[in-house]
């Protein structure tokens, strides 16, 4: 008898981990992927539609929403994403070499006419959303060349978005989902501890994307500060990536403390500063970091986000568990 009451005790916590890792994987899924990759493939579709007519305003509109929707869920790059290299299909960024406007310069002065066949072939660096921010935005790409080329371009980056985002949904939600659901039962996720793992990488790497990348690139040091580097600054999107991924950031780790309602309210304490201050920064595309009181400011919000990141490994981490490990984010 003892010896069952023993085996009992010894059995609640690993059961009630599970019971949390199943609470947080389902959570995850229903509150924060799956209607994002939702979203991401409507606003693709939709944007598109609206390339079809290159010359109206309703396209650049179309633009920011569809980059909104995979700014949200950009950190997730695993599973789907990682597939036939998606993420980067959509999002080829840091761009240190130039390779983006040097790969869409080449197509337009040759115009080239891969861009009527399989435009999925050609280098990641000229599709996604900052291959379409330099055709829209660039005083250069948007200008060079022949205008019926580039507004075809155009029309074939925005088909190919929707094409990739749609594959993605289409995965998540007809496959992946069901495997991160059925942890333990299938070969890709063995255990619900590996499903958990992958989604609280994403969750820990997208704090360090943004404040190691979005942030640190555009701040270089101080006798160097480099605004040019700042994220999608032609189209002045610098701290609305920010304050997207980080909105898009907390709402996962919601997902993943719903069975630890303390731990959740200190980590939503965190992201609710740092997404304040960055809401209150008067400077879209990070242009301050070249003046010392603006690059204070901006040093301060990165501090805030590096803070949040380790409050989130030491806290939710160990309820969970699990530990920040490869970062999947490392070939950006």
């Amino acid at each position: 008898m003892r010896l069952a009451t023993f085996a009992l005790i010894v059995a609640l916590p690993s059961a009630v981990a599970a019971q949390d890792h199943q609470a947080a994987i389902d959570a995850a899924l229903n509150n924060h992927v799956l209607p994002g990759v939702t979203q991401l493939a409507e606003a693709s579709q939709a944007l598109a539609l609206a390339a079809e007519d290159c010359m109206s305003p309703a396209l650049v509109a179309a633009y920011h929403e569809a980059f909104d929707a995979w700014v949200r869920i950009s950190h997730l790059r695993f599973g789907p994403f990682e597939a036939e290299n998606r993420a980067f299909a959509l999002a080829f960024w840091p761009d240190s070499r130039g390779a983006t406007p040097r790969a869409l310069a080449q197509l337009i002065g040759a115009s080239d006419p891969v861009i009527a066949s399989d435009y999925a072939s050609v280098s990641v660096a000229a599709r996604g959303f900052y291959a379409m921010e330099f055709l829209l935005f660039d005083s250069d790409i948007s200008t060079r060349g022949d205008a019926a080329y580039r507004c075809d371009l155009v029309q074939v980056v925005a088909s190919d978005i929707a094409t990739t985002t749609a594959a993605i949904e289409q995965d998540w939600t007809r496959t992946h989902a069901d495997l991160m659901r059925m942890a333990g039962t299938n070969d890709r996720y063995q255990s619900q501890t590996e499903a958990m793992r992958a989604l609280f990488n994403a969750l820990t790497t997208g704090l360090e994307f943004n404040a190691d990348i979005r942030l640190g690139r555009p701040l270089g040091t101080f006798d160097r500060p480099r605004p040019n580097r700042a994220e999608a600054r032609r189209s002045g999107r610098s701290v609305q990536n920010l304050i997207i991924s980080m909105q898009g950031l907390a709402e996962l780790s919601a997902a993943l403390t719903v069975a630890a309602p303390a731990i959740n309210a200190d980590i939503r304490a965190g992201f609710d500063v740092a997404i304040s201050e960055l809401e209150r920064l008067d400077d879209p595309t990070l242009a301050s970091v070249a003046d010392p009181q603006g690059r204070f400011r901006i040093e301060v919000i990165q501090q805030r986000i590096n803070e949040l990141r380790e409050l989130i490994v030491t806290e939710m981490g160990p309820s969970l568990g699990v530990s920040a490990g490869f970062n999947s984010l490392d070939g950006d």
